[in-house]
């Protein structure tokens, strides 16, 4: 008996897991950003932040909203959010760039952005690498951000209004 017991709780957890890998909807805490034409999602969680990504937060940092990359091996933790589209200097979107693989000290963080249905890419580069940055991009809508730092790559989606 004692050993059903044990299995229980295990059984649960099983089912809650296999429940949610099969959801068809984001997952909870996370919104669903996607365009008219739906092309492109950018999924914002507020869930707690992985460990490696905790670095200067009192707590967890649950409740601010994050984007992981394709691969996980960079977030961007937004804390201007929703991401504005501006030209305009005094209009900045605040995101920390947080790595989870090793960095070379000063190399930089280098992006290049493409709107959704466009294929002119526009540069930005963040020095000192992943850290906290001021990203700005012209245009309203689902950008592909190619990111490259220290030797590595990735991409996230993030979307501008």
């Amino acid at each position: 008996m004692a050993s059903i017991r044990c299995g229980l709780p295990a059984i649960g957890a099983l089912a809650m897991l296999a429940a949610g890998c099969s959801a068809s909807g984001p997952a909870p805490g996370a919104e669903d950003a996607r365009p008219s034409a739906g092309a492109c999602v950018s999924t914002v969680t507020r869930d707690a932040l992985p460990t490696w990504a905790r670095t200067g937060f009192s707590d967890d940092g649950s409740g601010v909203p994050h984007v992981f990359s394709e691969r996980g091996d960079i977030i961007a933790v937004l804390f201007s959010y929703p991401l504005m589209a501006s030209t305009d200097p005094d209009i900045t979107n605040k995101i920390l760039w947080v790595s989870r693989l090793p960095q070379q000290p000063m190399h930089p963080l280098t992006i290049e952005a493409t709107l959704d249905g466009t294929t002119t890419p526009v540069a930005r580069e963040i020095g000192g690498g992943p850290g906290p940055s001021s990203v700005n991009l012209p245009g309203a809508g689902c950008w592909r951000l190619t990111l490259n730092w220290s030797g590595h790559s990735d991409a996230i989606t993030l979307r501008f209004t």
